[in-house]
């Protein structure tokens, strides 16, 4: 090993990419002494660069495995990190995550700290192994669903600990809202053309206002005196041409029943693989248990408010599509995310077309986020002026971090 690191790395092992492919014991030598090669070039960045925004993933994307790269490429950052995470939730999940089985940590209690932890084990790799400066970097963050957790922390926001924390709880109430049910719940994703999704969404919103006896409603909530069971909700809004229904599957088929024999409407319908009915009424209990929690002092800084404000860049709410603007606000729009509609698309749209931003970099699990972005914003990877970069795996990041630096002097559009 000495020999290898006296001699000089042979350019093919000078990457990220090719550490993986060294056994364990010599990534961390070989990796430390290239390290310096990927530094990024936040020191001498433009006083403008293009408007740069970090996203993360929601519940879905988890997969066995999926920090073990991360922790065999850069493990002085990442075990300490999968260690904190396990005697903060005081219990294996690190396990659960490099060895699984699946479905244990699908289990809604389990997938979505592991998310979370994962999204940020990716940026504490940027920014420790990387010299990624997150605030010189970055101008605004967000997330998608579950994902709005780990911007909350890249933003400022909430502490590491404490977010863990508010994430498993969460979880175990949502879960806990599922079994009870008594009855077959869950989501189903609609995907129509895009010029007649405004109409769909109408459609729905008067067969729910209709359900009510109240007439026709605009407002998604129109069936709320229906008993929960029963109730239906827009839960996410992720793009132009596509919406999610959480609920009653009974009654989602209902709906698409009602869509297609009366409202002229054939979306194809997709079930995804979810047995909770996520950002609908019947999670009502795990808003109520988010409100009180977020109202505590925090339970890693003695003394301290579980929220930190301001942050260090703005971050965009799920429930209103724009930044979060007080204290307040942010406990009040985080405890009711849990039943509210996701602003996904309305998320990006105004991004894109009002904050003008033009650099999109997604840090976690999957690839179904940056999917999204992508198709809405019409850019794919490195674009003059900006781009669309996923970070999932170690084999990425010496790619995207060469097109920001590529791209930070730009200017802004």
């Amino acid at each position: 090993m000495s020999t290898l690191l006296q001699s000089g790395a042979p350019p093919a092992l000078r990457t990220v990419s090719s550490l993986l492919h060294l056994p364990p014991s010599l990534r961390p030598l070989v990796y430390a002494a290239t390290q310096s090669r990927w530094q990024t070039t936040s020191s001498t960045k433009p006083a403008t660069h293009p408007k740069t925004a970090l996203f993360f993933p929601g519940q879905g994307v988890q997969r066995v495995g999926m920090t073990t790269d991360w922790l065999e490429a850069f493990p002085n950052t990442v075990r300490p990190i999968l260690q904190e995470i396990d005697e903060t939730l005081q219990t294996p999940l690190s396990r659960i995550i490099a060895d699984g089985p699946n479905s244990t940590l699908t289990a809604t209690q389990n997938a979505q700290p592991a998310i979370m932890a994962t999204s940020i084990i990716i940026l504490r790799v940027l920014e420790r192994e990387f010299g990624f400066k997150t605030n010189e970097r970055v101008d605004i963050v967000l997330g998608h669903s579950l994902g709005e957790f780990a911007a909350l922390v890249a933003g400022g926001y909430l502490r590491q600990h404490d977010a863990l924390k508010l994430v498993r709880r969460r979880a175990e109430v949502m879960e806990r809202c599922s079994k009870e049910i008594g009855e077959e719940v869950g989501m189903v994703a609609l995907v129509c053309e895009a010029d007649h999704l405004s109409s769909m969404v109408e459609a729905i919103h008067s067969f729910l206002g209709h359900a009510s006896n109240e007439g026709a409603k605009t407002d998604s909530h129109s069936d709320t005196d229906l008993p929960s069971v029963q109730q239906v909700l827009i839960a996410n809004v992720n793009s132009k041409n596509q919406i999610v229904l959480s609920g009653s599957i009974a009654r989602i088929n209902e709906l698409l029943t009602h869509l297609r024999q009366f409202a002229g409407h054939d979306p194809r319908a997709v079930r995804l693989k979810s047995d909770s009915p996520f950002h609908s009424p019947l999670m009502k209990p795990a808003a109520d248990v988010m409100k009180k929690l977020l109202h505590q002092s925090s339970p890693s800084a003695k003394g301290e408010d579980v929220v930190m404000w301001p942050g260090i860049m703005p971050c965009i709410s799920n429930v209103s599509a724009r930044p979060f603007e007080s204290k307040e606000q942010l406990k009040d729009m985080l405890a009711k995310q849990c039943v509210e509609t996701v602003l996904w698309h309305d998320s990006i749209v105004y991004l894109h077309k009002e904050e003008k931003v033009r650099r999109w970099v997604g840090i976690g699990p999957g690839k179904v986020g940056r999917n999204l972005v992508g198709k809405e914003v019409g850019m794919k990877g490195a674009v003059k002026g900006g781009g669309v970069w996923g970070i999932s795996d170690p084999r990425e990041v010496e790619s995207v971090l060469r097109d920001l630096d590529d791209t930070e002097s730009s200017g802004q559009e």
